[in-house]
């Protein structure tokens, strides 16, 4: 028996999934993980599992068990997730690294096709989840538009003075977000990013289905290109990770940010069309979406983890010359 703790991996961005959380590796069979605190019931997890066992997704590590506990007041409290134990696992924030510095980008249609299968899967209506439901209009450019203040409001010194110049051009970004229309919504994972994408003996697999730990209140039905967006932003996040860590090339780094978004985004919606669910993809969100994204990013930088901050901002200076 072996603890290891709720970050997979050592890489840079651990930080957001479950610093506080533990994990019981047992026998090298099962990972038994303690949530700390426990969460109260409904939790995003357990749904999630149901679900995809319930259509036959098995690209994530197998769900066995919940934990609970119910208190006094009728509450009931998850303590414990019990999932398979997946062999010589790492996850994005390790692997991923190893790819940017060698211009490794085959890995990115494996995970185009794997994230396109969760959002079918998703898509998939079963006793836990409906079908998807068409809104005329959400509120994606408020949401947008509110973390966009906050990030100028929290990042001081130089990257404050840069991002407040350029605060018009990243509110012109994220503009279609006020003129999109009628797209479908899903449950999406909500924290999808290269650090849940586990490379294991057999492939790949994604993992942690909690829900996002920087985004209080989030919707659990939303766009698919919600998830997309932040994946594709995790990838330019890798990028400046092998700048700072591996002093790799920054010109070679940001060819290879492009090439494996282009492949990524292209596998998934080859996969997508493959399966029957082209429609559930609105691109006009896509890009909006990844500036929001990058705006949480500062936020939880300036909130969190002040050494993190190179990363978002790195990504922002490279598109806004």
């Amino acid at each position: 028996m072996s603890w290891i703790d709720g970050t997979v991996g050592t890489g840079e961005r651990g930080f957001d999934v479950d610093q506080t959380n533990h994990s019981v590796v047992v026998g090298e069979r099962v990972v038994v993980k303690w949530l700390t605190p426990p969460v109260p019931l409904p939790a995003p997890a357990p749904d999630m599992f149901a679900h995809l066992t319930s259509v036959g997704f098995t690209a994530t590590a197998t769900p066995y068990a919940a934990l609970s506990r119910r208190a006094d007041d009728g509450s009931e409290m998850l303590l414990a997730l019990v999932t398979a134990y997946l062999p010589e696992a790492r996850d994005g924030w390790e692997w991923c690294v190893d790819e940017a510095v060698s211009f490794g980008t085959s890995f990115a249609a494996d995970l185009g096709a794997l994230s396109a299968d969760l959002h079918a899967a998703m898509a998939t209506p079963s006793a836990t989840f409906p079908d998807p439901v068409r809104t005329a209009e959400g509120p994606w450019s408020l949401r947008a538009g509110e973390a966009l203040e906050e990030a100028l409001a929290l990042t001081d010194g130089e990257d404050g003075e840069w991002l407040a110049a350029h605060a018009g051009a990243l509110r012109a970004g994220l503009a279609p977000l006020a003129a999109a229309g009628a797209t479908p919504l899903i449950r999406i994972h909500g924290d999808l990013h290269v650090g849940q994408m586990l490379r294991w003996r057999d492939g790949y697999a994604v993992i942690d289905f909690d829900g996002n730990p920087t985004v209080a209140d989030a919707a659990p039905f939303q766009p698919a290109a919600r998830d997309l967006a932040q994946l594709t932003t995790s990838l330019e996040h890798v990028g400046q990770v092998a700048v700072r860590r591996r002093d790799a090339d920054p010109a070679m780094i940001a060819e290879w940010a492009v090439a494996a978004r282009a492949t990524l985004e292209s596998a998934y919606s080859d996969r997508l069309a493959e399966l029957g669910h082209a429609g559930l993809l609105d691109r006009s969100l896509l890009r909006p979406f990844e500036i929001e994204q990058e705006c949480r990013e500062l936020v939880y930088a300036a909130r969190h983890l002040p050494r993190w901050r190179y990363a978002p901002m790195g990504v922002l200076r490279s598109r806004y010359r």
